[in-house]
């Protein structure tokens, strides 16, 4: 690499990598390191009543140093936490007549960030603190780029590495300064785990279904779409796994769930990713009153083994798990928050409501459509506290089972908490034929411009065809819903790596526009890495403050360049 692309501390670590590799030691050894300790578990077992000291091997970055003479503090951060290490340079260099790990390699080779291993026992220092006495130090890993160094003092946190652009774009950074984003990524897991145990406990069945499919069915939504060179057909990337559940379910299993990656070419803010983790399950004879029941026990114990509470704060608001859930139906909900009744309403009176309300409404919405805008603009951000909405418009549904009582919605249920949706279920349709006229309806808004409508998956209809039993299905958002059990507020809260729009460079002027002036070739870089990156940046230089600079660049990187005299920097400035 071009000297010049680094910064100082950059191009000093560097300088360090290779001292240490003339000094024989391999800055990155191939063979393992035996730990048989952490930092958190060290610091619980410790007893000082103990006589004999207990000798530990651990591993991990260094987070600070304290250098002092022939004895040293630094602070190791393993995956557990952190802790303290005593290095005295007779501890680690037992021979009289080589201190060299100690004078040079610990205090001038090794930086902030670098992964060692340490050999030692446990004890408590006279300030009280728990902490590893060095016997031996290794050197694991020598880190090229310095750390952000968050500084804390009386629980107060000074420069934090905290601008959310620089955050998601380096989660490998974040998750090194800022300890307790581990702690959220942590009870992500936990959540799966406790929905997956109340799934198995519940005797259903963990399968996997295609990501790349030849029609993107389940969900009304935009999908990716890729190229399959072998098949020489398009394909696109899952919108949902839903049709391919109730395939398993026509097959004979009794139910079945997936925790799928799913794809949608829609917009992006603080509740949406283009990329997101759905879990959908399929449960044969049961219906979506069941399924109420189900979600609700399954939320509330999921709450519990995460958090120990139902109660979860996310921003400002406290919300409760605590079950039974309210219910109540859409076209209620309408009424009940805008004072306007529209069931029984044809398109055109719909279209009015959307006018009175002023909400936005195209040519392309059908009935359904229109339904669901009202909805979600007057509505959905209200339900704070897990509410069951149900019996949808059956333009809206075109996958659910029509209602029992009453054939224009259908038996359907969205689960609001927090004012967005976390859980969509459904009463499956099964008649194949009701379906297929479904799919239809949804070709014609395709038709009429509605890129979000649903294909056409005849071999779907095909498998209900042959059958599939009564049936109630449940998909959740894993993201949002893990957004709730971590308090988070943003969805890129909890993804390890949120989709990013690409990074911005610094627009620089070419080689050829500094040549043009008489600058050589060679000097270009220097001359931009003393921040004149463009020509219009010369003018006005000082002629003296200019080669000084170009001088001292070129022997503090060593480039080995013949320096320009003070004339010819003149006249490439008179030039300009």
């Amino acid at each position: 690499m071009n000297p010049l692309e680094l910064s100082e501390q950059e191009f000093g670590r560097r300088q360090s990598l290779q001292d240490l590799r003339d000094a024989g030691i391999n800055p990155y050894p191939a063979e393992a390191y035996p730990t048989d300790a952490f930092s958190t578990e060290i610091k619980e077992n410790f007893k000082d009543e103990i006589e004999e000291k207990r000798q530990v091997c651990i591993a991990g970055r260094i987070m600070t140093r304290r250098i002092m003479g022939k004895a040293s503090f630094m602070e190791l951060q393993d995956s557990a936490g952190r802790i303290q290490v005593y290095i005295a340079r007779d501890g680690i260099c037992p021979d009289e007549n080589d201190k060299e790990l100690y004078n040079t390699v610990f205090k001038k080779l090794l930086d902030i960030g670098d992964f060692v291993g340490i050999k030692g026992y446990v004890f408590r220092t006279q300030m009280g603190e728990i902490s590893v006495h060095a016997e031996s130090l290794t050197v694991l890993a020598k880190t090229l780029r310095p750390l952000p160094i968050v500084k804390e003092k009386d629980g107060e946190i000074f420069d934090a590495f905290s601008d959310p652009e620089l955050r998601y774009r380096q989660r490998y950074v974040d998750l090194v300064v800022n300890s307790q984003v581990k702690d959220i990524f942590r009870k992500r897991t936990q959540v799966f785990t406790s929905m997956r145990n109340f799934f198995n406990e519940s005797g259903y069945m963990e399968v996997e279904t295609p990501i790349l499919q030849s029609i993107p069915g389940g969900a009304a939504a935009r999908p990716f779409i890729t190229h399959h060179n072998a098949l020489d057909i398009p394909l696109y990337l899952r919108v949902a796994d839903e049709l391919y559940l109730k395939r398993l379910i026509v097959g004979g299993f009794e139910g079945v769930y997936e925790f799928s990656k799913n794809f949608r070419n829609e917009g992006m803010d603080r509740t949406h990713n283009p990329e997101f983790t759905c879990m959908e399950i399929y449960v044969s004879y049961k219906d979506y009153n069941w399924m109420m029941d189900f979600t609700e026990m399954m939320l509330e114990r999921i709450a519990l083994e995460v958090n120990g509470t139902t109660e979860l704060k996310v921003g400002d608001q406290t919300i409760s798990f605590k079950t039974p859930f309210r219910r109540v139906t859409m076209i209620d909900s309408i009424k009940e928050n805008t004072g306007i009744d529209i069931n029984g309403m044809d398109e055109a009176q719909l279209r009015e409501v959307c006018k009175k309300l002023e909400v936005e409404a195209d040519e392309t919405m059908g009935k359904g459509k229109l339904i669901d805008e009202i909805f979600g603009a007057k509505c959905e951000g209200l339900y704070i506290q897990p509410t069951f909405i149900t019996d949808y418009p059956c333009e809206m549904s075109p996958l659910c089972k029509r209602h029992r009582n009453n054939p224009e919605l259908t038996e359907r249920f969205e689960l609001m908490v927090n004012g967005k949706e976390l859980a969509n279920a459904y009463s499956e349709l099964n008649d194949p034929i009701d379906q297929l006229e479904r799919f239809q309806e949804q070709l014609k808004l395709a038709e009429k411009g509605d890129d979000e409508a649903m294909f056409i998956d005849m071999d779907f209809v095909r498998a209900l065809e042959y059958g599939m039993p009564p049936t109630s299905g449940m998909g959740i958002g894993m993201d949002r819903l893990v957004m709730l059990m971590t308090g988070q507020t943003t969805i890129q809260e909890v993804l390890f790596f949120p989709q990013m729009r690409p990074e911005k460079t610094v627009k620089k002027d070419p080689t050829n526009a500094y040549t043009a002036i008489g600058i050589p070739e060679e000097w270009v870089p220097v001359m931009q890495k003393a921040g004149y990156i463009l020509v219009e940046n010369l003018k006005n230089v000082s002629a003296g403050k200019f080669h000084q600079e170009l001088c001292g660049l070129n022997k503090k990187y060593k480039l080995d360049l013949v320096n320009p005299t003070i004339d010819q920097v003149n006249s490439w400035i008179s030039n300009l």
